[in-house]
């Protein structure tokens, strides 16, 4: 069976005695596209073993310094297919579905509405802590604008999700901010954000490809997501981050997969010795059994993380138990 079957029967629930695997890792600023970005990913996706090449996006929609308002934002887009940054994300997705062939399943990350937001206003500002801060001022002030910035990064998003997806895309792997409990209230989160992210999510479903929620960061409201579900087929988030168990996550989003289990920056991926990796994905499984689950971790792993420590875990998540 190649990889691609593999994942495919796991969305579908058709559950095997081998469950996919998928971690991923920031390669840094020297692999945002080309040939070096190309190899990179490649060389991980063979060294780990892994199920599921995830392409990672640091092709962000461009920055736009001097935000001091809402009526600021109004400076981006529009954007189209002709725009650099989804045509490196298309060029690298296209390159490398080349050369893993059709045996692989190929994901690509794109980012939420709120996390490509952040994008544009860096480097203006920093830490994220602060940029969150500064966007809730700035909705809260100009709703008009703001929201009106957030439909033209959309629909450029949207372009993006064609583009990588028309470029050899199986699913993409939707990276959503936004779900902290500090900043925007559930109501603000359901004007401006949710609708949003939906549409983007939606046009990939539209497209046949299959759809990934990740919900990161401190502080994850994850009910919020709740109203995503029927636009994705598989969840992760923090599970260890936030204290958010698989089975709260199973109750509010039933049916789906769950890609997780492990811990990205701690634990016993870090700390354990090989074999300790072995049992406690052994152990997952068991817990997991005849449920729809690829093992994977809270977000990405650190970019100093022995590669044989990934490829313990892959490995154990294919052995036959």
């Amino acid at each position: 069976m190649t990889e691609k079957e593999l994942v495919t029967r796991t969305f579908a629930g058709d559950v095997q005695d081998t469950v996919p695997a998928s971690f991923s890792i920031h390669f840094g600023a020297g692999y945002k596209y080309g040939e070096a970005a190309i190899k990179r990913h490649l060389d991980f996706f063979s060294e780990t073993g892994m199920d599921i090449m995830k392409v990672m996006n640091e092709n962000q929609v461009p920055s736009n310094p001097g935000v001091k308002s809402s009526y600021d934002l109004l400076r981006i887009g529009p954007f189209s297919r002709k725009s650099e940054f989804i045509i490196r994300q298309a060029d690298l997705v296209k390159a490398i579905v080349d050369k893993v062939g059709t045996d692989a399943y190929v994901v690509c990350t794109i980012h939420g509405i709120t996390a490509s937001l952040v994008h544009t206003m860096r480097p203006q500002y920093q830490a994220l802590d602060e940029i969150r801060r500064v966007q809730l001022g700035l909705f809260r002030e100009h709703p008009e604008p703001f929201l009106d910035a957030e439909k033209r990064i959309t629909e450029g998003l949207c372009i993006l999700v064609e583009s990588v997806i028309d470029a050899g895309c199986d699913g993409i792997y939707f990276a959503a901010l936004g779900g902290e409990n500090d900043v925007y209230t559930r109501e603000e989160f359901e004007t401006a954000q949710a609708p949003f992210d939906k549409e983007i999510m939606k046009c990939a479903k539209e497209m046949g490809a299959s759809v990934t929620l990740h919900m990161c960061k401190k502080k994850l409201d994850i009910a919020r997501f709740a109203s995503y579900a029927p636009y994705c087929d598989a969840v992760n988030w923090g599970i260890y981050e936030n204290g958010i168990s698989i089975e709260e996550g199973e109750k509010l989003f039933p049916g789906k997969t769950i890609l997780g289990g492990l811990e990205n920056r701690s634990g016993i991926i870090v700390d354990g010795t090989l074999e300790d990796i072995r049992n406690e994905v052994h152990r997952l499984r068991s817990e997991m059994r005849g449920k729809k689950f690829i093992l994977g971790a809270d977000c990405t792993m650190a970019a100093d993380l022995p590669v044989e420590r990934i490829k313990a875990a892959v490995q154990a998540a294919h052995d036959n138990l």
